[in-house]
């Protein structure tokens, strides 16, 4: 007689064993209509699970936080069962959920076209609203083979050849459609109502270059339809902002076959990465960072005392020299280490901050590389934090303090927070983990900061959070880090004297706010659709002539401005100034200085917006003032319009 426990707390007693199904019915019938799925005990299961044990229920419906991961791994099968149903040589490999939507692989004999997808996603929503039952079963692992190997569906047997002998598989059947898969899905395809195919995209065969290519097709899906369409809007945003398409409009960089994942940057785009450096390298002095700057190319040794070497050196560009093997720095942390244990330390010393503008390599795969979002080459701005336990919370505190200053200075307001505590996997002592994660979550709390916590999702050396900047069209963009490491610094032999006298080891705090700079200056262009703020614009104003008349003072006035720091260029072409007006603005150029005759003779300019505002007459000093304190003030100031 199983004893239900729900999530008010109250109990439910069975007479016998009973469905998750059933339950929501002895419940209410409105719960059982809008059930998708369960938890029991903590586990996700379908509507069909049977218990014939005393259990913690929970259902599912839209209301709950994983409503979307169930609708949208059912939706990975209705894509599937779809394909099926159109082409049925087509073969289904695997379709995982994503962020955002799904995804299915298929080896199919030709590529899928436009006209095919409308068709599958026309067919997914006739195969919804006939509402097939989706239903469970299990069979032994040989068994599956032979099953899906009869059926013609060879990369399934595949799959289920890697799984351990002797296990039993669960299937999913929805009319004639039959998926292996661990589950749970929706009771029935009628849940799916919001779901739309997004694109379609070639992928190897296990994710191996070396491997057969296979066709993916994306999809969304969503609990209804106007979420559905708040997605799609954010999507068309999205494209309109897309980093790589704005730097090839506004000269800021390019990519190219010789050197995958590897930045080359324009003038344009170089500025304002020297203005992200710049500013970071002020701030760092400012909070007690020392600068430094450490080898690209380290022998391998090293990475073998760190660790990296073992767990890391599949992703390590390796080159040797004088039969010595040598690594390309994947990571800054253990040449920290050695600046740290140059000369004898004392608990004087510490904190230490050291601070690097650190180039990294590391060997992504090539079908992985997006942009400046994911790169083989990028800079972090790193810095490790060497200081006692007793300091670890008050470093901690002092860093998020630094983090928010950077990121209101950026724009960002909306930042998430999230604590990862010890994963089953890993090193040091319960007292030292103790410590660390008490250290973390103290100084969130102190800053009365909500955060989540990420179970077991530390690394296996410490504990970590993670903060996240949530931009203008809603997008979720992890960026800043502070993890506590107990292990590298002994690994290493840093050691410092303690206040007895005693050789201590100190505590190591890894921590970065930007991250990469290459992405984030790519969050950057994507979150100013590439409008940058006047102090990172890499172009701030453009002085245009309306005849050749007022070419000189027009000339004169770029040189006065170029002396007070501001960056500042001429446009004297002898082209109609709306013309020049709007090719600027489409440069997105902060600020447009028009000079006449009338300008000429008072000495002022006409100054006017990129977003088309006229601010009338105004003299250079009185330009270069309002400038001054627009930069001063990270474009966070209300100016006079």
């Amino acid at each position: 007689m199983p004893i239900i426990t729900l999530p008010d707390g109250s109990r439910r007693e069975y007479p016998q064993p009973v469905t998750i199904k059933d339950v929501a019915a002895s419940i209410g019938a409105g719960l059982a209509k809008a059930a998708l799925a369960a938890r029991v005990d903590g586990k996700l299961v379908d509507m069909s699970y049977t218990l014939d044990h005393d259990a913690s229920v929970a259902i599912v419906t839209d209301k709950s936080p994983e409503a979307l991961e169930v609708i949208r791994h059912s939706s990975a099968h209705l894509l599937a069962q779809a394909v099926k149903e159109l082409f049925p040589r087509a073969q289904v490999t695997i379709g995982p959920v994503i962020e955002d939507g799904f995804y299915y692989d298929f080896a199919f004999e030709r590529h899928f076209t436009p006209e095919d997808m409308a068709a599958i996603e026309a067919r997914m929503k006739q195969l919804a609203d006939q509402d097939f039952p989706v239903t469970r079963t299990v069979m032994p692992r040989e068994q599956a083979i032979k099953f899906f190997r009869d059926m013609g569906e060879e990369y399934k047997a595949r799959i289920i050849e890697d799984i351990p002998a002797g296990e039993e598989l669960s299937l999913y059947k929805q009319g004639d459609f039959i998926d292996l898969c661990r589950g749970p899905h929706v009771p029935g395809t009628g849940k799916l109502r919001a779901f739309k195919l997004t694109k379609v995209a070639g992928a190897y065969w296990r994710g191996d270059s070396k491997n057969e290519m296979l066709q993916r097709i994306y999809g969304t899906a969503w609990l209804n339809e106007k979420d559905l369409k708040a997605y799609l809007n954010r999507l068309e945003e999205a494209e309109k902002r897309d980093h790589r398409k704005l730097a090839k409009q506004l000269g800021l960089f390019h990519f190219q076959e010789e050197a995958p994942g590897m930045v080359f940057w324009h003038e344009h785009g170089w500025r304002i990465y020297q203005e992200v450096t710049g500013y970071m390298a002020a701030l760092w002095r400012e909070h007690g960072y020392q600068e430094i700057r450490t080898p690209q190319v380290v022998d391998r040794s090293l990475w073998e005392k760190s660790g990296h070497w073992e767990k890391f050196k599949e992703h390590m560009f390796i080159t040797e020299s004088e039969k010595r093997l040598y690594a390309v720095k994947p990571m800054n942390c253990p040449c920290h280490i050695q600046v740290y244990n140059q000369g004898l330390k004392s608990y004087r010393d510490l904190p230490l901050r050291l601070a690097e503008f650190g180039s990294c390599h590391r060997n992504e795969q090539s079908g992985a590389l997006h942009g400046l979002m994911r790169l083989r080459n990028f800079v972090q701005d790193d810095a490790h934090i060497f200081c006692t336990e007793d300091q670890m919370q008050g470093e901690v505190s002092a860093f998020i303090v630094l983090l928010h200053q950077v990121y209101r200075d950026f724009g960002f307001k909306d930042i998430i927070y999230k604590l990862s505590t010890r994963p089953p996997q890993r090193i040091g002592s319960d007292e030292a983990w103790d410590k660390a994660e008490h250290a973390l979550e103290q100084a969130l709390n102190a800053k009365q900061l909500p955060w989540d916590l990420q179970p077991g999702e530390g690394a296996f050396y410490g504990p970590k959070i993670e903060f996240s900047l949530k931009d203008s069209i809603g997008r979720i963009w992890q960026c800043g880090t502070i993890q506590i490491d107990f292990a590298m610094p002994a690994r290493l032999g840093a050691h410092y004297i303690a206040e007895d006298g005693s050789r201590q080891t100190p505590v190591m705090l890894h921590r970065a706010i930007l991250g990469s700079l290459e992405r984030f200056i790519g969050i950057l262009i994507e979150e100013y659709a590439g409008a940058f703020p006047l102090w990172l614009a890499p172009v701030q104003a453009v002085v245009m002539n309306i005849t050749d008349n007022q070419a000189g003072y027009a000339g004169q006035c770029v040189e006065m401005l170029k002396k007070q720091g501001l960056r500042v260029k001429s446009d004297l072409r002898n082209e109609k100034i709306g013309f020049k007006i709007r090719e600027h603005t489409l440069q997105r150029v902060p600020y447009l200085l028009v000079v006449g005759d009338r300008e000429t003779e008072n000495r002022t300019v006409a100054v006017r917006t990129r977003q088309g505002g006229d601010l009338g007459p105004m003299t250079l000093e009185a330009f270069v003032e309002r400038s001054r304190t627009e930069i001063a003030h990270r474009g966070h100031a209300v100016l006079e319009t």
